[in-house]
C-alpha cells in the first residue's frame, strides 16, 4: 500500500509541477527559440524535466532516509548534475563547466559504492582501476549521449520508462524477493514521474526536459544500473542492450561526425532519429510522434527479449549482445546518422 501511495505521489507531483513550469516559464526565462539545430518551429517552454527530479527526489530521500542508505549517494550527487542542467536551461553554460561537473558527480558515484564487479568475457576479467575508469568513461558518455538524444517529443521520457520498468520487471523474474526492496521502489518511482512529464511532452509537447531532466534521468538510470548489478540482480550486458537504441544513435553519429572531420563537439540535428522525424514530419509534430513509438517498439519487442535472454542464457551473452545491436547499427548507417543533408 505505501508502495502504491509513493508511486501516485511520485505521478501527481511531476505532473503538478510540470503544468506550473508551464505556466511560469517565460518569467523564468525557460522558454527555448528555435535555431537551425532545434527540431521545433516555435518558442517552447523548456525545463519541464523539473518536475521529475524533484518528484523522484523527495521519493528518493524518503526511501533512503527509511529504509536504505545505499541510495543516498546517488540522490545526492544528482542534485548539483540537475542544478546545472537548469542553469544551463536558462542561459547556457560552457562545456567545460557542464563536463567538469559530470566527471565529478560520475567519479564521486564510484567512490560511495567502493567496488563494481568484474566484467569477465571469456578468459578475461576487467576489474580494479582499469573496470574503474573505463566505468566513468561510459558513466559520462552516457549522461551525454541521453542529453543528445533528447531531440524530439517524448523520446527521452519513452526511452527512460522503457529502461527502469524493463529493469525492474527482469529483476522481479530473476530475484522475486527484490521487489520489496528500496532500490526496485526507487526505480518505479522515477518511471512514475516520468509518465507524469510525459503527459505535457507527448507529440506534439507543450514543454520540453531540458537539460534540467536529461542529464538527471541518464546520470540516475546510470546509477540504478551499477547498484543493480553491484546487488547481483542484472549484469553490464542486460542493461547495455536495454539502452541499444541510444547508445547506437549517439555513437554511429559522433564516429561519423569525427571521421567527416566536423566539429564533432558543437550541437547538430543528424542524428538518426533526428533525420527520420524530418522524412516523416507532416502536421502536429507527426514525426515526432511516429519516430518515438518505433523506439518504443524497437525496445519492446526487440530489445527487451533480448535482455532477457542474456539472463536466461549468460553463456551466450557476447553473441546477444552483437545480434541485439546488429540491426541499430544497420539502421543509423542507412540513415546516414551523423551526415549533413
Amino acid at each position: 500500500m505505501i508502495m502504491l501511495l509513493l508511486l501516485a505521489l511520485s505521478f501527481l507531483a511531476s505532473w503538478r509541477l510540470t503544468i506550473w513550469l508551464l505556466h511560469r516559464a517565460e518569467r523564468l526565462s525557460l522558454v527555448q527559440a528555435p535555431t537551425l539545430r532545434s527540431s521545433h518551429v516555435q518558442p517552447t517552454p523548456n525545463g519541464g524535466g523539473l518536475g521529475i527530479v524533484v518528484a523522484s527526489t523527495v521519493a528518493g530521500v524518503w526511501l533512503a532516509w527509511s529504509q536504505s542508505q545505499a541510495l543516498v549517494a546517488p540522490i545526492a550527487l544528482a542534485v548539483p548534475l540537475a542544478m546545472v542542467g537548469l542553469l544551463d536551461d536558462i542561459r547556457h553554460l560552457s562545456a567545460r563547466v557542464r563536463l567538469g561537473v559530470q566527471v565529478a558527480v560520475c567519479t564521486g558515484l564510484l567512490i560511495a559504492l567502493g567496488t563494481v564487479p568484474e566484467i569477465t568475457v571469456g578468459n578475461v576479467v576487467l576489474g580494479g582501476l582499469a573496470l574503474s575508469g573505463l566505468v566513468l568513461l561510459v558513466g559520462v558518455w552516457w549522461i551525454n549521449l541521453f542529453n543528445f538524444m533528447d531531440g524530439i517529443d517524448g523520446i527521452a521520457g519513452v526511452q527512460a520508462v522503457f529502461m527502469l520498468l524493463a529493469g525492474a520487471a527482469l529483476i522481479a523474474w530473476g530475484n522475486p524477493d527484490a521487489v520489496a526492496s528500496p532500490l526496485w521502489v526507487l526505480m518505479l518511482c522515477i518511471v512514475a514521474a516520468t509518465v507524469g512529464f510525459l503527459l505535457m511532452n507527448w507529440p506534439p509537447a507543450k514543454i520540453f526536459m531540458g537539460d534540467t531532466g536529461s542529464t538527471w534521468l541518464g546520470f540516475m538510470i546510470f546509477a540504478l544500473a551499477l547498484l543493480t548489478i553491484q546487488s547481483g540482480w542484472l549484469s553490464y550486458a542486460v542493461w547495455l542492450v536495454l539502452g541499444a537504441v541510444f547508445v547506437t544513435d549517439a555513437t554511429v553519429t559522433l564516429l561519423t561526425r569525427m571521421a567527416r572531420g566536423e566539429r564533432w563537439y558543437e550541437a547538430h540535428c543528424n542524428h538518426a532519429y533526428q533525420r527520420l522525424a524530418r522524412r516523416w514530419q507532416g502536421e502536429r509534430n507527426a514525426g515526432h510522434r511516429s519516430v518515438t513509438l518505433l523506439v518504443a517498439t524497437v525496445n519492446l519487442l526487440w530489445l527487451a527479449p533480448m535482455a532477457w535472454a542474456c539472463m536466461q542464457w549468460p553463456q551466450w551473452i557476447p553473441g546477444l549482445v552483437i545480434l541485439a545491436y546488429a540491426p541499430l547499427v544497420v539502421g543509423s548507417l542507412v540513415l546516414r546518422a551523423g551526415k549533413a543533408e
